[in-house]
This record gives structure tokens, sequence and C-alpha cells, in this order.
């Protein structure tokens, strides 16, 4: 579905006033909370558009997709973020053009990420991905593993361990929502206990994303709500 700019425009508009709200609820800064607009199968006309509206942050998801919309877009001042899956033989053009990366959830891939990352480019900014509970198919490292990975992504040169990230399991409320984003927020806390300077919380999407700022989310991953549904 293509979305006239001026609709675009004003679903930012409606976006960023559910988030300033959702922040003021709780008692937080709402500039603390950066809105990741899920772009994943919209086109570089959309992504233009909500840049034109304010947005600045991006994520993609499938690497095929998001590097040609990248290059055409490369006279916008974005900040990419990939959030999907991270493959072995995807690393290299992840390290070399994205900021961000959400989805570690093994040494392996990180390694990976770290020694490919230029050495004229910031080190990545990366979430390692939590499993908050067992769902077989889907990434993430067991809260049981994190902290194990969590030591050795920080020791790795050319990588900035910034915090954690989930996608749980559609929840029947907002109570059950929040809890599971408050776990997430404990595993940081004790992350940071432990001796990590932990800053990022990247959890919620369209249909939770109010619950997460609640419990102190600072990435929220939007899509449908903003862009709708592609048909």
């Amino acid at each position: 579905m293509l979305i006239a700019p001026q609709n675009l425009a004003l679903r930012v508009k409606e976006l960023r006033l559910r988030m300033r709200a959702a922040a003021e609820a709780a008692g937080r800064d709402p500039g603390s909370v950066t809105l990741v607009a899920v772009s994943k199968s919209h086109n570089a006309e959309a992504i233009r558009e909500a840049a034109t509206a304010g947005v600045t942050d991006f994520g993609e998801s499938y690497l095929n997709e998001a590097l040609p919309k990248m290059q055409r877009l490369a006279d916008l001042p974005l900040c990419w973020h990939f959030i999907g899956a991270i493959q072995s033989n995807k690393t290299r053009a992840i390290a070399e053009r994205f900021a961000w990366a959400h989805g570690i959830d093994r040494p392996g891939i990180a390694r990976r990420l770290s020694e490919q990352r230029p050495f004229h480019a910031p080190p990545l900014d990366v979430c390692i991905q939590v499993a908050l509970v067992p769902e077989p198919g889907k990434g993430g490292v067991t809260a049981g593993g994190l902290p194990e990975l969590a030591a050795q992504v920080a020791g790795m040169p050319r990588l900035r361990l910034r915090g954690l990230m989930c996608i749980p399991p559609p929840q029947p409320g907002t109570a059950a929502q929040r809890a599971m984003f408050a776990r997430l927020r404990g595993l940081l806390s004790e992350l940071n206990a432990a001796g990590h300077s932990l800053d990022t919380l990247s959890m919620g999407m369209s249909a939770d994303f109010e619950a997460a700022i609640a419990e102190g989310a600072t990435l929220v991953r939007v899509g449908t709500a903003l862009f709708g549904e592609r048909r």
C-alpha cells in the first residue's frame, strides 16, 4: 500500500504524540525515546517522505532489499539500523553500511562484525537480542547465557555494546506486555551492576511500544503504525 505524503506526515505526528504521552505518563523525558521506523518492505520514496516529516532512524531486516534503498537515499543524513537476524555471509555489508545492529545473539557473529567494521568508521553500535521465553525458530540468547555473551561482545574492539533487544511473543494485555519488557530492563540493570555501562533498551513495536516506553525503552521499532500494512 502506497501512502500519500500528507498521510505519512500525519502518521508521524500522531505516533510521536503517542510516544510523548507514554513517556510523560511514565515520568520520563520524551526525548529519551528514539523512533526507529521499520522500513523493510517499503520503498525508498516512503522512507524519503518519512525523513521529510522528521524521522532520522530507519530499521531494515533484509540486506538485499536494504542496500539499494540506502544507495538511493545516500543524500539524506539517516541513521540505519539492522534489526533482523544476522547471517554470517551478510556481516561484512552490515559492518560496512549500518550504524547499529540489534540482533547479536552469538559470539561468532559479533566477532565477524568487529573484524569487518571499517577502521575509518566509529565502532558499530550493537544490542544483544535476548529470548525472554523459549520460541523455536526465533533468535536470542537465554537470560542464563547473557552475562558471558555480554562480556565477550564488550571486549570486541570495533563494536560498542549499547544494550539489549527483544522481540517477545504477542501478549494478551498491557500488564502482560509490561511484564515482558520489565524482564529485559531487569537484565540490563544486572549487567550494569556487574560493571557494564549500557544505556539502550531496543523494545516495543507497533502493538506494544507504549508498554515498552513505560518500562524504559530507549529505541522503539515501529513499522505498521507508521507506514501501514503493505499489500
